[in-house]
């Protein structure tokens, strides 16, 4: 085996565990740890795996990132004892993942499918409701009555509502940003 071959085989992905909330500042920490003690031919990549989705609040479309993993940073790096020190004693750090004291690498595979799904486009929209739930309309001409929602259509963008008018449950479609949950 080829030293370049050899230093590939050894460079792999590992899991470490966070205090929940604290990904993004253990990464920050553990890139300036990296930097400040030497260590870029050793640890070279930090991920916090975050895919973005499409919230809609109060009738208002944001992109937001959410992380996949809460809790959890991949850490692309070769295991020796340094290597360990560094991340081991990042301030956030809780541990590697793996059984017993040794870390556990993460498969290629299961890393492609991260690293894919952190890529996949589009955005997942997150609406806040169900199928069955009330919501109240908030947008167009049927502003401020309240519905039960019959069907959700991710694709269009699009919620069927059932209003009652006169005694009678009549579907309306209407986007997802005209409505919000009760």
């Amino acid at each position: 085996m080829e030293d370049n071959e050899k230093e590939n085989h050894e460079k792999r992905w590992y899991v470490i565990h966070t205090y929940s909330g604290y990904e993004n500042k253990v990464k920050a920490n553990l890139e300036h740890r990296i930097e400040s003690m030497d260590a870029q031919d050793k640890i070279f990549r930090v991920i916090i795996p975050t895919e973005d989705e499409i919230e809609i609040r109060s009738g208002q479309r944001r992109t937001v990132s959410r992380k996949i993993f809460p809790g959890y940073v991949l850490v692309e790096m070769k295991m020796t004892d340094d290597s360990w020190y560094v991340v081991r004693n990042t301030p956030g750090v809780t541990g590697f993942v793996g059984s017993g004291a040794k870390p556990t690498p993460l498969d290629d595979e299961e890393v492609t499918a991260i690293l894919r799904q952190m890529e996949a486009e589009p955005a997942k929209i997150r609406i806040g409701f169900d199928k069955g739930e009330s919501v109240r309309i908030v947008g167009g001409p049927f502003a401020e009555f309240v519905g039960q929602v019959d069907d959700i259509n991710l694709e269009k963008g699009k919620v069927k509502v059932l209003v009652s008018f006169f005694g009678r449950e009549t579907p309306v479609e209407l986007d997802f940003a005209e409505v919000e949950k009760l």
